[in-house]
């Protein structure tokens, strides 16, 4: 979507909007660390970001990387800066390629700093002299398909300082095509309006971006300052100056003194907002709950569909997804994105048969062996694992292998029984409670145009040990208007759907438009999901040493254990399915992992009894004088999960009493 069009809506409305500004990391672990902070800072509800242009070499192929990936993989609205430095017409063609095969929109063309190696700025050869130059063939190669922002300086850039002569370039430039002005910072903001007015005055009506510096620290507020040469109110320094050496209080009372002069700028009219967040989160996030503008429980006010939308190229109609994704968007996006056309109405002819590998970038497990260590800690015990899912429902742990994010809200009204079933060995890695009728503007449960409702049929995924399975699945099959698939890693499918075809699990009834039908259980998405569920699970397991009790305790859930999803098909039954795991419980939950089982350190084929092989010996799944693999064993041991003697295998379980 165009930036102006954003801007005229904010205008109409009177709601004040805002958007943020990132630059290209030097190092590779500040690309992930900023991706991660722009997921997050996403939930905040800019309108738009935008991304600098980092001139030549490597860091000019980052700011297009970043780009696609934040208009495909985190569904923001992204500005690329372009910028005459260094780039030749073929450099300009190359970008503008790449960003429009990302589907970005919006371009801010400038002519740039000069290269630190020169004292005056000059062009390439074959390049263009000014940014009224690159606008303008920015719009004779494109037409419409960019909206090309140019910058506005209220006090005068580096190389010219006489305000005439600005507003002469300025207006060259919105004569050649630009459609809105993003402006220098500033501190003063009776300069500010009054450089607005006369903008007018010149007969420039195009949008204006006020550019807003929240303060971080004392010291960075002086030298960006005194680098962009903005003036300072005496106000502000007497304010900030007895806090100086304290960074918290500096923080505070700059929040307030931001929060002041952003009022009187929308108190003026211009209702968008645009900050310099120096690719950090906190002082930009102190502002806008200042003034409001932030969402208080971490969630978009706004939501189109219950899932966050890809704004990449061709994308911006999809409107239906496997649930299974519900906390893995970015991998999602990018095992789809070869896809000819996207799913938009229904899941069905439009969807590709396939979908991308497990090796692309992305899809993998986040962060080092050290960081998920630190992070998930080293479980030596199912207790351990289980432990570790409740701290996840509890927020205490903000992210789990299958879940990147912290839970949401929506949770709250099941937490009580998720955090019982891990407590009785049911690992939960995706749910929603049934919703019967939430109006569309509910902070909670509600997406898509007012006026609407929303409804919701209960799901639970969860990884199933096989002492559990077969009495699970037989408690579903006797219930009624409830469905399942359960799956291994070895690909062995049970279910009891009723076909391959997708069932809706989500859906929402507007004015004047069709039931839309966003989120679905199928089953070939399902089995593509179930080797990338397996895969990070192995990938955490991995990041233990070989010889590691958490390595070979996580191996052997990833190797024996089923991964299952329910659906309750009554949207009117809000606890449904919990019922089918009553009295069922995992045994021997708190006994540790112990090498000692393992053949080679690798439990064989993950056949276990009460979790532990006898004695360790495995012979492909036969068991010989108690020796137990594949749960059929004798001397003692149950034959076929018939219990024998107390003790169980082949996934027949402990009912608890």
């Amino acid at each position: 979507m165009h930036i102006r069009d954003k801007l005229a809506g904010a205008k109409r409305s009177r709601q004040a909007t805002f958007s943020f500004e990132f630059f290209p990391p030097k190092t590779e672990q500040g690309v992930q660390n900023l991706y991660d902070r722009m997921d997050r800072m996403h939930d905040l509800g800019p309108s738009f970001i935008d991304i600098t242009w980092g001139a030549g070499g490597r860091l000019s192929h980052l700011t297009c990387e970043m780009v696609k990936v934040a208009q495909t993989a985190y569904g923001l609205e992204t500005c690329m800066h372009l910028t005459c430095t260094d780039m030749e017409k073929e450099k300009v063609d190359d970008a503008l390629k790449e960003a429009y095969k990302a589907g970005c929109t919006n371009i801010l063309a400038l002519r740039g700093d000069p290269p630190r190696e020169k004292e005056k700025w000059q062009a390439v050869h074959g390049g263009f002299q000014y940014a009224k130059d690159l606008v303008k063939y920015i719009k004779e190669t494109y037409g419409d398909h960019f909206d090309i922002g140019v910058a506005g300086y209220p006090e005068g850039c580096e190389d010219q300082q006489d305000e005439a002569i600005l507003l002469n370039h300025l207006k060259e430039k919105v004569d050649a095509g630009g459609t809105f002005i993003v402006t220098q910072m500033f501190y003063d903001v009776d300069i500010f309006l009054a450089w607005v007015r006369k903008v007018r005055e010149k007969g420039i009506e195009v949008p204006i971006v006020p550019g807003i510096m929240p303060i971080q620290t004392h010291a960075s507020f002086l030298r960006r300052a005194n680098w962009s040469n903005c003036h300072i109110p005496d106000s502000w320094n007497e304010a900030l100056d007895p806090v100086r050496n304290d960074d918290a209080a500096v923080r505070e009372v700059g929040k307030g003194l931001v929060a002041d002069m952003c009022r009187k700028i929308m108190d003026a009219g211009i209702m968008h907002l645009h900050f310099y967040t120096m690719n950090l989160a906190q002082a930009t996030r102190m502002v806008l709950q200042e003034l409001d503008l932030a969402s208080p429980n971490g969630t978009p006010t706004k939501k189109s569909l219950p899932w966050r939308q890809s704004l990449g190229l061709n994308r911006r109609e999809e409107d239906v997804r496997p649930i299974f994704w519900k906390n893995r968007n970015k991998s999602y996006v990018v095992r789809t994105q070869d896809w000819d056309e996207f799913p938009n109405g229904r899941w069905g002819d439009s969807r590709s048969p396939a979908f991308g590998e497990l090796d692309a970038y992305g899809i993998g497990l986040k962060g080092t062996n050290e960081q998920n260590r630190k992070l998930w800690g080293e479980p030596r015990s199912l207790r351990d694992l289980a432990n570790l899912f409740i701290r996840f429902l509890k927020n205490e742990v903000q992210s789990l292998p299958w879940s990147e994010s912290p839970i949401t809200s929506e949770s709250d009204t099941i937490k009580k029984e998720l955090v019982d079933l891990n407590r009785r060995g049911f690992l939960t890695i995706n749910s929603q409670p049934s919703v019967n009728g939430a109006k569309s503007v509910d902070p909670t449960f509600g997406w898509g145009p007012p006026g609407g409702y929303c409804y919701q049929k209960a799901y639970l995924e969860l990884l199933v040990s096989p002492q559990l399975i077969s009495e699970l699945i037989g408690r579903i099959e006797k219930a009624e208007d409830i469905t399942y698939y359960a799956v291994n890693k070895a690909g062995d499918l049970k279910t009891n759907s009723p076909g391959d075809g997708p069932n809706a699990v989500t859906w929402g009834v507007f004015p004047g438009k069709e039931i839309v039908q966003p989120t679905i259980v199928e089953t070939i998405s399902f089995l593509a999901w179930k080797d990338e569920a397996f895969r990070l699970g192995s990938d955490w397991a991995r990041c233990h040493s070989n010889f590691s009790p958490s390595r070979h305790l996580i191996d052997n859930v990833m190797e024996t254990w089923y991964l299952v999803n329910i659906v309750h098909n009554d949207f009117h039954q809000s606890h449904g399915i919990f019922s089918l795991f009553d009295k069922l419980e995992v045994v021997n939950m708190d006994q540790p992992t112990d090498l000692h089982d393992f053949t080679n350190g690798d439990a064989t084929h993950g056949n276990l009894t009460n979790g532990h092989s006898a004695n360790g010996h495995s012979a492909n799944g036969h068991s010989v004088n108690g020796h137990s693999t594949n749960g059929h064993s004798t001397n003692g041991h149950s034959t076929n999960g018939h219990k024998t003697n107390g003790q169980l295998t082949d996934g027949h379980p402990t009912v608890v009493t």
